[in-house]
């Protein structure tokens, strides 16, 4: 991933944060039949350096991991379009363009598969839990008939990256002035676009 210097962002809780906030990773890998992605929800268990989630047992991407385990996830946070008129440069001498505003974590590791019934229904109930545990009355795996759950369970696959560089660049106008950012931060917020305003505002303050 391009990442110069001032979008570089290494701190280990903040890329932790942005894989728990946004957690639908897209899982990118290869093989004989070329390159595959899907989306999935993942989780990262910092201690351990893994990410686990699930692929349907119909997937093919499974099987061409079993191939090929090096693999690459990434999560995109907070993002959102940035005008130039938004600029206060822009009214000074006008040499401002277009850019993109964003957040986003890159993983590489290798995966390695699991069909373990007790593997399965674990991750399965930490992934629930992590969505649910806000609700006011939280859903939970065993709310579920026991027979019916066996048969999910009998209908995926489960994956586990151990996670060998975690890259973040968080893209959020460091590289321009503090009149420019503020404005930045002002028009992304009175677009509906609260996160990352809140970011470009503070960036680093995460």
């Amino acid at each position: 991933m391009y990442t110069p210097d001032a979008f570089d962002e290494t701190r280990p809780e903040a890329l932790a944060a942005l894989i728990r906030d946004h957690p639908l990773g897209l899982l990118i890998s290869g093989g004989a039949a070329g390159l595959v992605a899907n989306p999935l929800p993942f989780r990262f268990y910092p201690d351990e350096a893994v990410l686990r989630a699930h692929l349907a047992r119909a997937n093919p991407q499974w099987r061409a991991l079993a191939e090929t385990p090096d693999c690459l996830v990434v999560f995109q946070g907070a993002q959102g379009y940035v005008t130039p008129s938004w600029y206060p440069a822009k009214r000074e001498h006008g040499k401002v363009v277009p850019t993109w505003n964003y957040m986003i974590v890159q993983a590489r590791g290798r995966a390695t598969l699991c069909q373990d019934a007790d593997w399965l229904r674990r991750q399965i109930d930490d992934l629930t839990r992590a969505r649910e545990a806000a609700r006011p009355e939280p859903w939970a795996v065993a709310d579920a008939p026991a027979p019916f759950v066996a048969a999910q369970l009998r209908g995926i696959v489960g994956v586990e990256i151990a996670v060998e560089t975690l890259a973040g660049k968080w893209k959020l106008s460091q590289n321009r002035s503090e009149a420019d950012r503020s404005g930045v931060a002002e028009g992304l917020a009175a677009e509906g676009a609260a996160e990352i305003a809140r970011h470009v505002a503070a960036p680093g303050k995460d």
